[in-house]
């Protein structure tokens, strides 16, 4: 066996990257949602051990619903992409086409055992550019395929060396391939086979055994003749350690499905639950089906499911021909190949194993697969079909005028497969391109307008998808999953009443009832969202809540571990203020997945609603132990943290606001509750940062303009948070708290009881029943010099309060004014403006010592505070009106001077107090 040199790993790698080179330009389609996007087993914060837990899609191995694909060294090549890029798309098929490159070289090594370097560097070479790769290589899931073939070539190899010159057993080649055969199988099941791959190999090429000696030897042993040859015990010896080790991976695979076998509905593979002879001749016939698409891969589709291939159901169907001619053809080059021991013989001998041997756990005739053909099954087989076009080409161009039309035959067949394949891949560029590239081959596969209509529905482009979900319905009229998407495509178009008939219909295809068989065997786990969906949609009325809690519980009783049936009922639970059975219906969810982050998350709001917080924070601590960066969790912890006024919990809430913000850059509520926790530990800057850069991303955001014009009100720039408070009822033109705010501002700082009136009186307009608005005009009124209309003010203010003492106080004290004024026989006009002539009179009081009579208008009553990140709304803008500033009062006396002191201090402690007193948010909870 010659080496491979290096200009022939150039030509093979450059011609792999401009066969694969587009496949960089396409994106995450198909399988790869599943098994890249959704997948939490690729996040650096999933425990690494989860991995080698869950199946190749992330579903744990002993949820029945596991589709038992274990693949976890696969899923670490995934997530080894994640920690260097992340979700992009790029690096995943880049890494695929270098491995591609890498089982390529291999396979010319593997190559170069049976046939000479040229006929090794063009099967090579077919082998790199063959169309029917393309599922494999630009599917980033079909990584399985070449990590699979990769150790599986290298265990042959490595197994090859198993055998001295001197004819004896050398050990260490042959426990490096049990290494390797079981990392093969660790990145895809079909990897095991390379042991009937070595035991081929053993037997027929390096004992070159032919098939009439080994009977001969066998008979004679039988009878006594003779004893087993030396050579051929050591070859049996190297088979049974060989076999030992297939089987004990094979018990260990067993052991971690749990003995389970998939669950697959005859949608998957409706040959799989037809009646014999249906059933085998379906299966057989697929087998020319496979290597036809290996002769001529012109018609390539994603999804051979369903009524792509209809079922051969008589022996009388003209398609039989093909699979009996299928059989002659390998029967005769197996019987060919294994009478003689020359090259020729070995090398189709060879390729046959490698043709058959891996495809086996894909051809439906021992176990049935959930699938009829997939393309990328034959990554591996098409090996030994490359090995025996090679050998042809070389068998032909030996024979004189042949050769330059053989080379020329080659070539073209290389140029037109490298085409092909370029093409092809623009296919995957997209989900809405693959599928539609599908229809064109297939029509008569429902799940391909399902799945076009998926990818026009993730574009919202409803409309036209509900066309496609209908023709699925009449390619395949009891596909239940199509039914469900006409029914989520008419409730995503607001046609409920159209939405819930066709979840019915959908619901009448359900098995019925079997006595003493579990639904389980014979209901796909997804088929059964369709009672989820049904209940999510009627659960909008209220007056059906009842009708979607019995759709939920009978979900479960045809499931006891439909996790998302619990789920869904314990928020329609919320919903109907049961927060305790609610509860009840998280703890069974989590019984079925303690490690859910999501499912912690729920049961902590479920504590919230039962006014727990402390068991609430608890579990959202869970959460994010499972799920660091769990979004919803970091939030709402921290808004919790943050309510509870705990001093001591405003550094770990502000550290997941932080971390909140980084996982969420563009949401405005973060940064908004960071300035809150700043405002509440009195650092106003870090405070006034944060609010901007709320209403920077959010314009208009109510809460953090209101709080920032707080902001500067209580750190005395009072008149910073006037244009604030401008920009605030510009967005928000009913905002009382604003208004309240701008009208103290205006009076007590600006001198414009023109502008304060304007404020009251609107809110006035709005809430006619407003104390707080009502007795601030009446400050208005009050500075404005008007005592009666300010003692009018004040008796309505008092009769629409009557408890509030401070009302009260100030009527007596506008009381007491009027008297005094009266008594010392003074005119009083009512003024319309701060620089009035009574107001110079009062300035001339104020110089002479005395103090005058005001009454300060009372500000807004304190900050609005975030709701959580589940709940839809912000909270109410009012609250108890019991916070008016004081009226202060003033007579000569120093006795009296001396008291008014002291009240004017109280009164700048109350409404300190006030602008620090947190309104008190209404939380509207939402399930997850």
């Amino acid at each position: 066996m010659s080496a491979v040199s290096w200009k022939e790993i150039c030509l093979l790698s450059g011609l792999v990257m401009l066969c694969y080179g587009n496949s960089l330009f396409c994106g995450f389609v198909f399988d790869d949602v599943s098994a890249i996007l959704d997948n939490k087993d690729l996040r650096p914060s999933t425990p690494l051990q989860n991995l080698f837990r869950n199946d190749f899609w992330g579903t744990p191995m002993s949820e029945e619903r596991s589709h038992k694909s274990y693949r976890p060294l696969t899923v670490l090549t995934f997530r080894l992409n994640y920690v260097f890029s992340e979700l992009n798309a790029a690096s995943y098929h880049f890494l695929n086409v270098v491995l591609h490159a890498v089982v390529c070289v291999l396979f010319v090594r593997v190559c170069r055992l049976f046939l000479d370097p040229t006929s090794s560097l063009w099967a090579a070479l077919l082998f790199a550019v063959h169309p029917v790769h393309t599922e494999a290589i630009t599917g980033v899931v079909g990584r399985a395929e070449l990590l699979s073939s990769m150790f599986l070539l290298a265990a042959f190899l490595v197994y090859t060396k198993s055998k001295s010159p001197d004819h004896s057993i050398v050990w260490m080649p042959i426990a490096v391939t049990v290494v390797l055969v079981g990392a093969a199988t660790l990145c895809k099941e079909q990897g095991i086979t390379v042991i009937g791959i070595c035991c081929v190999y053993e037997v027929f090429v390096a004992q070159e055994f032919t098939l009439p000696t080994l009977v001969d030897t066998v008979v004679q042993v039988l009878r006594g003749k003779h004893i087993l040859p030396y050579g051929m015990l050591q070859v049996l010896l190297k088979l049974i350690v060989l076999i030992i080790s297939t089987l004990l991976l094979v018990v260990i695979r067993v052991q971690i499905i749990q003995s389970q076998l998939p669950v697959f509905t005859r949608f998957d593979n409706p040959a799989a639950v037809s009646p014999t002879p249906a059933r085998q001749l379906t299966f057989n016939y697929l087998l020319p089906v496979n290597a036809w698409l290996l002769l001529n891969p012109s018609e390539l589709c994603c999804d051979w499911t369903m009524g792509t291939i209809p079922l051969v159901e008589t022996l009388l169907d003209i398609r039989n021909l093909a699979t009996i001619a299928f059989y002659f053809l390998v029967a005769v080059l197996a019987c060919q190949s294994l009478r003689h021991t020359h090259s020729s013989a070995k090398t189709v001998i060879m390729a046959l194993s490698l043709t058959v041997l891996p495809f086996i756990p894909a051809c439906n005739l021992f176990f049935p697969v959930g699938f009829v053909v997939a393309e990328r099954v034959l990554y591996v087989p098409s090996m030994g079909f490359c090995i025996l076009v090679a050998h042809g080409f070389r068998s032909v161009s030996s024979q004189g005028g042949a050769k330059k039309i053989s080379w020329l035959l080659m070539g073209i067949l290389l140029l037109t497969h490298a085409m092909k394949t370029f093409h092809r891949n623009w296919d995957w560029e997209s989900e809405y391109t693959l599928f539609t590239s599908a229809l064109k081959v297939n029509k008569n596969n429902a799940k391909l307008w399902n799945n076009v209509g998926h990818a026009l529905e993730n574009q919202n482009r409803y409309e036209i998808a509900l066309r496609y979900f209908l023709q699925a319905t009449r390619v395949q009229p009891d596909d239940i999953g199509a039914h469900m998407n006409v029914g989520r495509t008419y409730k995503n178009l607001n046609l409920s009443q159209e939405a819930e008939e066709a979840y019915m219909v959908a619901k009448s295809l359900m098995p019925q009832i079997i006595p003493g068989k579990k639904y389980a065997t014979r209901v796909a786990p997804n088929h059964l969202n369709v009672y989820i969906n049904l209940a999510n949609l009627i659960r909008a009325n209220e007056s059906r809540l009842e009708e979607a809690d019995q759709l939920y519980r009978q979900a479960i009783s045809m499931r006891p571990d439909f996790k998302q049936a619990y789920i869904s009922r314990g928020e329609l639970l919320l919903k109907m203020n049961k927060p305790t059975e609610a509860k009840d219906a998280y703890l069974r969810a989590l019984e079925l997945d303690h490690t859910n982050a999501d499912l912690w998350y729920n049961l902590a709001i479920v504590h919230i609603e039962m006014k727990e917080p402390a068991e609430a924070l608890r579990n959202f601590n869970q959460a994010l132990q499972l799920h660091p960066r769990h979004k919803l969790a970091l939030f709402n912890s921290a808004l919790l943290m943050q309510e509870s006024g705990d001093a001591r919990l405003r550094p770990e809430a502000n550290r997941r606001f932080l971390t909140y913000v980084e996982e969420e850059p563009k949401d405005a509520n973060g940064y908004f509750n960071l300035g809150m926790l700043a405002m509440d530990a009195g650092e106003n800057e870090p405070a006034e940062h944060w609010m901007r850069k709320a209403i920077h991303l959010q314009a208009g955001f109510r809460s953090a303009l209101f709080n920032l014009a707080l902001l500067y009100s209580q750190s005395r720039r009072e008149l910073d948070a006037l244009p604030v408070l401008d920009e605030l009822l510009r967005y928000h033109p009913e905002h009382i708290k604003g208004l309240i705010l701008k009208g103290d501002i205006l009076m007590n700082h600006k001198k414009d009881t023109r502008g304060a009136k304007a404020c009251f009186q609107r809110i006035l307009s709005m809430d006619p029943t407003n104390v707080q608005g009502k007795h601030n005009l009446c400050v208005v009124y009050f500075e404005e010099r008007d005592l009666p209309r300010a003692e009018r003010c004040l008796e309505e203010t008092l009769a629409m309060a009557p408890h509030e003492e401070y009302v009260r106080r100030h009527l007596n004290i506008v009381r007491s004014k009027r008297a005094a004024i009266t008594a010392s026989g003074q005119v009083v006009l009512p003024v319309e403006g701060a620089a009035s002539s009574a107001m110079e009179g009062e300035r001339k009081e104020r110089q002479k010592g005395q103090q005058p009579v005001s009454l300060g208008a009372k500000p807004g009553d304190g900050k609005e505070k975030n709701v959580r990140k589940s709940s839809p709304g912000e909270g109410s803008d009012s609250r108890g009106q019991d916070q008016s500033t004081d009226l202060e009062g003033s007579q000569p006396d120093k006795r009296t001077k001396s008291k008014s002191t002291k009240e004017i201090k109280d009164i700048e402690q109350k409404r300190a107090a006030a602008l620090k007193r947190l309104e008190e948010i209404e939380r509207i909870l939402s399930g997850d």
